[in-house]
């Protein structure tokens, strides 16, 4: 009896201490807060727009840490877990940024411009950059969007994997003159509307879209009931 009250007394103290700790982060934050909008004045007087972009990454950060949204999440989840979630709001991403880059290349095409933005060729050095990049994110547990929220948050082991991005950043900067040489030179750049039409590349891939989340939200429904 007595080991048993002594127990429920440390666990009620642990409690208290993991509250005391929590509401002692919000003088950090208040000085955060503040060190943000003084920052944002610095870079007002260096430019006009960089205080935008400053305000833009803030509120991005808090949306990937409080959606905890994480590419590779989406794809190892549901091997995983049999979660599809973040599967689901990647392919919703995925429709909306088709919609809005579609509306800004065709209102360039339609006024005689050329196709803003890049179209990279596709060859393979495409597969070979996404199977490495597939492995490192395995590895280090997270993409470069995932990667970053994490430091934020404060996980070492993030900033050893942000350190090595860097490196192999650096890295294929260094040799990204024998790669164009060696595959992207010869490969080819294929860009969709003006090969096959505008609505047929438009409609085309958010049918493709479509259906992708509607494999996903009838695999994690699967997988949910199995696990139930």
């Amino acid at each position: 009896m007595a080991n048993t009250v002594n127990q429920a007394n440390t666990r009620t103290a642990s409690a208290r201490a993991t509250a005391k700790k929590r509401r002692n982060q919000l003088p950090f934050a208040i000085l955060l807060l503040i060190g943000i909008i003084i920052f944002g004045f610095v870079l007002n007087g260096i430019g006009v727009k960089l205080p935008i972009y400053w305000i833009f990454g803030i509120s991005f950060g808090i949306v990937l840490q409080k959606s905890r949204f994480c590419f590779t999440a989406s794809l190892r989840d549901p091997v995983l877990t049999g979660s599809t979630s973040l599967t689901k709001a990647v392919l919703i991403a995925f429709a909306i940024a088709s919609v809005g880059f579609a509306a800004i290349q065709y209102s360039a095409v339609q006024a005689g411009n050329p196709v803003p933005g890049f179209v990279s060729p596709a060859g393979w050095h495409t597969a070979i950059g996404a199977l490495l990049f597939g492995i490192g994110m395995v590895i280090a547990g997270g993409c470069a969007s995932g990667t970053l929220m994490r430091v934020g948050e404060g996980f070492m082991m993030q900033w050893l994997s942000l350190i090595f991005f860097v490196v192999g950043s650096l890295w294929g900067a260094h040799d990204f003159s024998w790669w164009k040489a060696t595959f992207m030179t010869n490969a080819p750049a294929v860009h969709f509307p003006s090969l096959i039409g505008w609505p047929a590349a438009i409609f085309g891939q958010l049918i493709l879209l479509g259906a992708l989340y509607l494999i996903a939200d009838w695999y994690g429904n699967r997988r949910s009931s199995q696990n139930s």
